[in-house]
């Protein structure tokens, strides 16, 4: 059996916070270049699971006026250090949110966008979170994936713990997701969207 299917996610440890905001991850993540895959129609409300310390939460919310974005993540660390964030840049549509992997407090049918960045191989029950996105996304919303491409590179998690793409296409499509695209424009990770 892979070794990606016998154990369970490969959690981010919050003692390397400075990894997350490290400005190098600029140069291979940028949420500039990201921005305008997922922003195809009108994004008044997105939701970012795993959102961390706000890394693309708070620049999102910029292109957003009017619109709230919910940064959402396990961790109450990680979520004060986003506050933290929020308050420094006078940032006020971005709403921080305690979630579990597989629930996120938020009502059916709320969203434009489901956003989850460097997550998936941290997930323990990934199919039951892309679940979790359907429930949260409008009708024609779209879920974005980006996770660490499946071979060496100069950052990131062990190779031997990151999901294929090829893996989560397959468990976007038993989630009931359309539209399955992908989108080669990063050069450590894959970027998948669907539509709900």
């Amino acid at each position: 059996m892979p070794e990606h299917k016998r154990h369970h996610g490969h959690k981010f440890n919050p003692a390397h916070l400075d990894r997350l905001r490290d400005p190098e991850r600029l140069r291979f993540q940028n949420p500039a270049a990201i921005w305008p895959v997922i922003a195809v129609q009108p994004v008044t409300t997105l939701v970012d699971i795993g959102a961390g310390i706000g890394f693309f939460a708070i620049p999102f919310a910029r292109k957003m006026p009017g619109g709230r974005v919910y940064a959402c993540d396990t961790s109450a660390e990680m979520l004060e250090h986003l506050k933290g964030a929020l308050a420094a840049q006078k940032v006020a549509n971005v709403t921080p949110l305690r979630c579990e992997e597989v629930r996120v407090p938020l009502e059916d049918h709320l969203a434009d966008v489901v956003f989850m960045a460097n997550l998936h191989h941290e997930l323990d029950h990934p199919q039951e979170s892309l679940g979790e996105c359907l429930r949260l996304l409008k009708v024609g919303g779209t879920i974005a994936i980006i996770d660490w491409k499946p071979e060496p590179t100069p950052t990131g998690p062990p190779v031997e713990v990151r999901i294929p793409p090829e893996t989560v296409r397959g468990q976007l499509t038993v989630a009931g997701f359309q539209r399955i695209a992908s989108h080669p424009i990063l050069p450590y990770h894959y970027f998948v969207t669907a539509t709900a």
